[in-house]
């Protein structure tokens, strides 16, 4: 992978929010976004340790952000339109009366909220914000890095390892060893999903070698469990903790580029993820405790990646 270690000595800033007292942090995005931004949840969290600490998110991810140690209290942005004078009202009311805020989003709408909000001091790209993330190559910068180096501009210096002990649900009774298939994807992106089949040749393998495959994904994904009948199915029967803790117990998991992958690798699981030219690695891959990466097999168009190169990765 690039290297795209964060180069911010040269750009020295007082930090954001010093000494305030109601702190804002958004984070919209997708699970596999929300899941990298731990890391930067637990930096500000250790700056602003005496702080009242709001994340302002999606209805998605609200109950896991309430769980998490590193907020107060967790506003849910109902994302109105620019033409919802009522919906505007409220999403201003809830981002208002901060001393400092982190757009962790850095979209175009997120920026937006700057002034929504008063134009307190602002971490992200907002025009006019008081600590930009004025990197002109950020697009290309990884996920994880990226944010890092946004928040040391910002005065954040301490980047403490993440916590993950809070996320904890059910482990099942599994044989061990397991190993986690993860078939699905967004439906609306196609192009991100491994075939099916192969999934089932790579679960007849993996009971070949003693090792039990067991179906992560959805309710909406069983119909890709049933098509890999080798596998234990745990499609629609687990939360986002239930996963996590499915994944400390697990030998390995492979899966297509998808949130659960996120979560899976965030707790340390020896994760294989798979890509085609929908995504790149190199900007959205799971990361694992300490940056770890995982795995990486990317090809143009998953039909064409083998079932012996998959297999060969997990040995």
């Amino acid at each position: 992978m690039q290297d795209t270690t964060p180069n911010t000595a040269a750009r020295p800033a007082p930090a954001v929010g010093a000494g305030g007292r109601r702190i804002l942090v958004i984070r919209l995005g997708a699970l596999g976004d929300f899941v990298l931004s731990f890391g930067p949840f637990a930096a500000i969290r250790a700056r602003h340790a005496f702080a009242e600490i709001t994340l302002l998110t999606t209805a998605p991810f609200a109950d896991l952000a309430r769980r998490a140690p590193w907020f107060d209290r967790v506003a849910v942005d109902a994302r109105p339109s620019w033409g919802n004078l009522p919906g505007l009202l409220r999403l201003a009311r809830q981002v208002r009366g901060f001393d400092a805020a982190y757009d962790l989003q850095t979209s175009a709408r997120s920026a937006r909220y700057f002034r929504l909000a008063g134009r307190p001091p602002w971490s992200g790209i907002a025009p006019g914000c008081s600590h930009p993330h004025a990197n002109p190559r950020r697009d290309f910068m990884h996920t994880l890095e990226r944010q890092r180096e946004q928040l040391a501009m910002a005065g954040v210096s301490a980047f403490p390892e993440p916590d993950l002990s809070w996320l904890a649900g059910r482990a099942f009774d599994l044989p061990h060893p397991y190993a986690l298939l993860v078939p699905g994807a967004a439906p609306h992106r196609p192009a991100k999903r491994w075939p099916a089949e192969r999934y089932r040749e790579l679960a007849e393998r993996l009971r070949g070698r003693g090792v039990t495959p067991v179906v992560l994904g959805s309710g909406a994904e069983a119909p890709l469990a049933a098509a890999i009948p080798a596998a234990i199915d745990l499609t629609g029967q687990t939360t986002l903790a239930d996963i996590a803790t499915l994944a400390r117990g697990a030998a390995v998991a492979v899966g297509n580029d998808t949130g659960p992958m996120h979560l899976i690798a965030a707790v340390g699981c020896p994760s294989v993820v798979l890509f085609s030219a929908e995504s790149d690695p190199a900007l959205t891959a799971p990361r694992g405790p300490g940056g770890a990466w995982p795995t990486v097999l990317r090809v143009p168009d998953l039909a064409d990646l083998p079932v012996e190169r998959v297999a060969a990765s997990l040995a």
